[in-house]
Parts: structure tokens; C-alpha cells; sequence
């Protein structure tokens, strides 16, 4: 099992920043790959950016040069740095961990979801 826990949303004018943080407990030995995803009121769920174990990354070309995935492994955490935030960035971001091990094969974990609102 894996525990995430989200920190960092707000309310925050366009142009403003937010940083997202997801802290990681229980059997992280096994997690291949951390994300965040987001949900907008009546649109499907997206992925934001996602980062390995290894630390390649990938970014939506929708959020490309404004958001910055990193990581912590010494705090487990993984980080989501939102610069230049526009209205459409509004919307609840889940953190998202991938687990695989031979013996049990993939599963996905999520946190609660933290709301994020950019509104003047």
C-alpha cells in the first residue's frame, strides 16, 4: 500500500505561482513513477506531468514551459512548480504514484486531490 498526501493548493490571481507538494509513505520501494493529473469541473481527468523513478520527466504541451516537475527521494515527495497560471488552469490536481513489482504487478495510488483556483 501507498499513502499520498497533498499539500499547496489555493486561490491565486492569473500570472501567480503555486507549488504543489505529494508526500509518499508505506511501500514506495516499488513505485516506478510519480505524477499529477487534473480534473476541471465537467472535463476528464489529465495528466499534468509525471516523473520516474529515474527522473525522466513529461509535461502536458498544454502546461509546457510554465510547470516543472521534481523530486525529493529523500523526503519521498514530489514537487509541481505552476508558474504564469492561467483561468484555465483551475481545477482539482491529484498526485498520482505507479507501483509495480513482479509479484504483484501495476497499481496506481491517488491522493485526495488539492484544489487549485486561478481568478482574479
Amino acid at each position: 500500500q501507498v499513502q499520498l498526501v497533498e499539500s499547496g493548493g489555493g486561490l491565486v490571481q492569473p500570472g501567480g505561482s503555486l507549488r504543489l507538494s505529494c508526500a509518499a509513505s508505506g511501500s514506495i520501494f516499488s513505485i516506478v513513477a510519480m505524477g499529477w493529473h487534473r480534473q476541471a469541473p465537467g472535463k476528464q481527468r489529465e495528466l499534468v506531468a509525471r516523473i520516474t523513478k529515474s527522473g525522466n520527466t513529461n509535461v502536458a504541451d498544454s502546461v509546457k514551459g510554465r510547470f516543472t516537475i521534481s523530486r525529493d527521494n529523500a523526503k519521498n515527495t514530489v514537487y509541481l512548480q505552476m508558474n504564469s497560471l492561467e483561468p484555465e488552469d483551475t481545477a482539482v490536481y491529484y498526485c498520482n504514484a505507479h507501483q509495480f513489482s513482479i509479484a504483484t504487478g501495476s497499481r496506481d495510488y491517488w491522493g485526495q486531490g488539492t484544489q487549485v483556483t486561478v481568478s482574479s
